[in-house]
């Protein structure tokens, strides 16, 4: 995507915002990301809105970009509404990259908005579980049960979550527990990547959670499902982002500090065996190859930590280090501010937020802050090539929808 660059980005504080609504959130991240490219709505050539569980929780089921955009100006151009899991923005953001990388528009709007936040917690927690193949939920259940998911679920497991979380994080609990074992990760490891994004959460003014945690504390937290307690999973949270995508041209005649799109690769997952390759794999691979780059390039990623043993995992999956040494980068602090190559210097998805809908556009903003230098207390030194990885939702072998995508100055 040699002729494809980033203008503009904006995005919302992530949290939790009685008040808000899809539309209002998404009305602040585009006039941020608009005014950041020097762009009006009267420049966009297309838009790509991304929300995942207003349906659910809202019953706002269609036409969710033309409700939630329908007082920014942009109404009239073509808009594609997308859903995809917790990779629902990432997609957007990659379709907008392809409508300009094809020379159907010369500037393109990706825009993820979410309101999670529900008076009633357990309907957030129902919505986020419909990201699986509801055909063979009850297969998917008894597949946990059964020890597939890489470890056998406890007696006292419930994987219809309840009222207190996602049956996903009973997946994340198995193939922990399964890391764990092939690996030699400890407990104490996964929490000192929660202790790590607390940290970095803290420098962000846009993060949900900016209060730095101890080892102990994460530990000590509600336990939510073996080895996972509460403060070594993503949180309930609201909030949106926008990215004004546009040609290289274009860029160039706006000035400003432009960002190259060097590579970006949508997959969905597949019914794997073990062996093959799985979607963070296959879509990494993709970007490494149409960036013309490898992991050795990166000076700083943000990564899908819904649990904080993903991290470790898509570590080893994006081949930031070899197989089984995942625990050993996080311990050798390569992956923390001052570090060699930071991994989530935002806060991740464990500190700054989770607004599902919205996710991949707000690492892609991170990610384009610190390749402008702006990101303040938490900025990475010298920082030039940086790859963002966003996935969502569950097929039982792989994640369900996968976007990789890498920039640079």
């Amino acid at each position: 995507m040699t002729d494809v660059c980033i203008a503009g980005a904006g995005m919302t504080r992530f949290g939790k915002f009685p008040d808000s609504t899809i539309r209002s959130l998404a009305e602040e991240a585009v006039a941020g990301a608009l005014a950041d490219a020097g762009l009006t709505a009267g420049d966009v050539g297309m838009v790509f809105f991304s929300n995942a569980v207003a349906g659910v929780l809202t019953g706002q089921e269609m036409i969710r970009g033309q409700v939630a955009l329908r007082y920014t100006g942009l109404l009239g151009l073509p808009l594609v509404n997308v859903e995809n899991a917790c990779a629902s923005a990432s997609t957007a953001f990659s379709l907008a990259a392809s409508a300009v990388a094809s020379g159907s528009v010369e500037v393109a709007l990706a825009v993820g908005s979410e309101k999670l936040t529900h008076e009633d917690k357990a309907k957030s927690f129902a919505a986020i579980g419909t990201a699986v193949d509801l055909f063979q939920l009850d297969e998917l259940k008894e597949w946990m049960r059964s020890g597939s998911a890489g470890s056998p679920l406890p007696e006292e497991a419930d994987v219809d979550g309840g009222d207190k979380r996602s049956f996903f994080m009973d997946i994340y609990a198995a193939n922990s527990r399964a890391y764990m074992e092939r690996t030699g990760a400890t407990v104490e490891d996964f929490a000192q990547v929660a202790v790590k994004s607390h940290q970095h959460a803290s420098l962000n003014p846009k993060a949900q959670y900016r209060t730095p945690v101890t080892v102990q504390e994460v530990l000590a937290s509600r336990e939510v499902s073996s080895p996972l307690t509460v403060l070594m999973c993503s949180p309930i949270g609201d909030g949106a982002a926008a990215v004004v995508v546009c040609t290289q041209e274009r860029a160039r005649r706006l000035g400003g500090e432009p960002v190259r799109v060097r590579g970006c690769a949508l997959v969905s997952g597949t019914d794997r065996s073990g062996d093959e390759p799985n979607a963070v794999e296959r879509a990494a691979a993709k970007a490494y190859e149409q960036a013309g780059m490898g992991p050795e390039d990166l000076d700083v990623v943000e990564l899908h930590d819904a649990a904080a043993p993903a991290e470790l995992m898509t570590y080893e999956e994006l081949r930031l280090c070899g197989p089984g040494e995942g625990p050993r980068l996080l311990r050798s602090g390569e992956t923390t501010l001052g570090g060699r190559r930071p991994v989530n210097p935002s806060g991740g998805l464990l500190s700054k937020g989770h607004p599902i809908g919205a996710t991949g556009c707000g690492q892609i903003v991170e990610l384009v802050d610190q390749l402008r230098g702006r990101c303040g207390e938490r900025q990475v030194e010298g920082a030039r090539v940086a790859l963002a990885e966003n996935g969502g939702g569950f097929l039982g072998t792989d994640a369900a929808a996968m976007v990789v995508t890498i920039l640079s100055k």
